[in-house]
């Protein structure tokens, strides 16, 4: 005699068919978030001294630094890990001034902006709301209750929920409850963002705990990071964070790892730079629409997010007579997103002269910058 095993539900049948065939991973993009891995940072591994006011997009594509004014300053970095399988990079956060006398209108909040256009599979705003499910690695020196926050943008509407970190790399797993007022608009622009709470005033803080129920951000901005502790409490506090995903549902699937080259070209959507070392021409066709400016075409590709700012540093431009600074640089116009224009600071040429444009005796860049 034998005794039969149950057999599997046509569910259970189909869960383990799946896990062989896609190795225990699931398959398909789910990943919301681009530069997850910490891999990419083309604007500096390690920028110190901050903490003066908002500090914006510094080191880590797409990890924007969103921040009031504080006493406290901070270093943020690219840093190299060996303690956590799978990923070799963090985003790394070293407090090196303290602040314990806290105002009222103090934050520090890593943040995740995301376009509207990318986030419709949410159905926010329908009887279908989906939920969703943030999930990140964290190392901090000692454990710190930090929040997570859902932000609406759009509709001014805020989902928290507090967690509790450790001295070693562990996976933090938030579910939101999908929200069924105030559909995401379908555009280029920040509608949905991600943000962790690592330092705030009672400005965010005077209000009562809601977890994970979606509210008024306009009636409720005391109510974001409720009972959070402080990252500027100490000097001695650091807190490292990677593998950050956001995707569709109540399930937290492994991270989803990219190519460098494929993570790379997302982020040039919102970021790029171009470097190029000491006296070398970037352009020979810069052409002259008058007698003190010169245009010329960087074709974006890909193609970036919307119109970029430009920035320089030691690019000259060069006519029969020599090199001249750069006075001004800028795009033109409000749709077209590779018509450059520089202004020379000095001297003049004719119009419709055909220019150069040279690095000077450093290393030059060209920064275009279209981030949410």
């Amino acid at each position: 005699r034998y005794t039969r095993r149950p057999s599997m539900t046509k569910a259970a049948e189909l869960a383990k068919m799946g896990e062989i065939l896609t190795n225990s991973q699931i398959g398909g993009r789910r990943n919301l978030v681009i530069n997850g891995a910490m891999n990419v940072s083309q604007r500096s591994t390690s920028v110190a001294g901050l903490g003066d006011g908002d500090e914006g997009y510094v080191t880590l594509d797409r990890m924007r630094h969103t921040a009031a004014a504080s006493a406290g300053r901070f270093t943020s970095a690219q840093t190299a890990i060996s303690d956590l399988s799978g990923f070799l990079n963090c985003l790394h956060l070293d407090c090196t001034t303290a602040d314990t006398s806290i105002s009222s209108g103090e934050l520090l909040k890593l943040e995740y902006r995301m376009e509207g256009q990318d986030v419709q599979q949410l159905k926010k705003g329908t009887s279908d709301a989906e939920k969703i499910t943030v999930s990140f690695y964290m190392k901090t020196n000692k454990a710190f209750t930090f929040m997570c926050e859902l932000d609406d943008r759009d509709n001014n509407r805020v989902n928290t929920q507090q967690f509790t970190t450790s001295t070693s790399f562990t996976r933090h797993v938030l579910t939101f409850a999908g929200d069924t007022t105030g559909a995401l608009d379908d555009d280029a622009n920040a509608s949905l963002s991600v943000g962790i709470y690592l330092h705030a005033g009672s400005d965010f803080t005077g209000g009562t705990y809601s977890a994970n129920t979606w509210q008024s951000r306009a009636s409720s901005d005391n109510m974001r990071a409720v009972g959070i502790g402080s990252f500027y409490d100490s000097t001695d506090n650091d807190v490292k964070i990677t593998g950050l995903q956001v995707e569709v549902g109540s399930q937290a699937t492994p991270f989803e790892h990219r190519s460098f080259g494929e993570e790379l070209n997302l982020c040039m959507r919102y970021f790029k730079k171009i470097e190029v070392g000491n006296n070398i021409r970037i352009s020979t066709s810069a052409f002259a629409d008058t007698t003190t400016r010169a245009r010329f075409i960087v074709y974006h590709n890909p193609e970036m997010r919307s119109t970029p700012t430009v920035a320089e540093t030691n690019l000259d431009l060069a006519d029969a007579s020599g090199n001249q600074d750069i006075n001004a640089i800028a795009t033109v116009g409000s749709t077209d997103l590779n018509d450059v224009i520089i202004t020379r600071s000095s001297g003049t040429h004719s119009t419709n002269d055909i220019l150069q444009v040279h690095t000077g005796s450093n290393t030059a860049t060209l920064d275009f910058d279209s981030e949410l």
